[in-house]
């Protein structure tokens, strides 16, 4: 009788012990993390656009931009088109415009922002074009010798028109 009041007595305090303790609704956050400013996050993105190496850095990088509730710079989006050119993506600088257009609130951000990267725009736009072109036609680039070999070519002219 002895041995079961101990028994019932060291029974709730093991059971206590032993119950995994109730979970408390905390919400876990990076403390050591310091909140950015405008200016902060600008820097960032800009010096991340500037050092991209890949298309698959670049796209990580524009979703990780966008994913803020807030409008990038137009010196990140001067950055970011620079690296799509750089990647040669052009598909990504239109998206790059595309992002920018669905971030700001009205038309007139918009155009604001196409107004103040307009001299990149025509920059980048000029560089497409000349890549786009074949080269002109120029001694350098005719083989001579396979102008000989070739039937029924006789000059530069007809070569260029086969």
């Amino acid at each position: 009788m002895l041995v079961n009041a101990v028994r019932a007595s060291i029974r709730p305090a093991v059971l206590k012990a032993s119950r995994p303790a109730a979970l408390a609704a905390v919400r876990f956050s990076s403390s050591h993390a310091k909140e950015e400013s405008y200016d902060e996050f600008n820097a960032k993105y800009t010096t991340f656009f500037e050092q991209v190496g890949d298309l698959f850095e670049l796209q990580r990088g524009l979703n990780n931009c966008f994913a803020y509730d807030l409008v990038p710079s137009t010196s990140v989006i001067e950055a970011a088109l620079r690296a799509s050119r750089k990647v040669n993506d052009y598909a990504t600088a239109v998206r790059i415009l595309e992002g920018v257009k669905a971030k700001v609130e009205n038309k007139g951000q918009y155009e604001a922002y196409l107004n103040d990267l307009k001299p990149v725009i025509e920059e980048l736009d000029g560089a497409v074009r000349q890549a786009c072109q074949p080269p002109p036609p120029s001694e350098t680039l005719l083989d001579v010798e396979w102008l000989a070999n070739t039937p029924g070519v006789e000059t530069k002219e007809e070569l260029y028109n086969l």
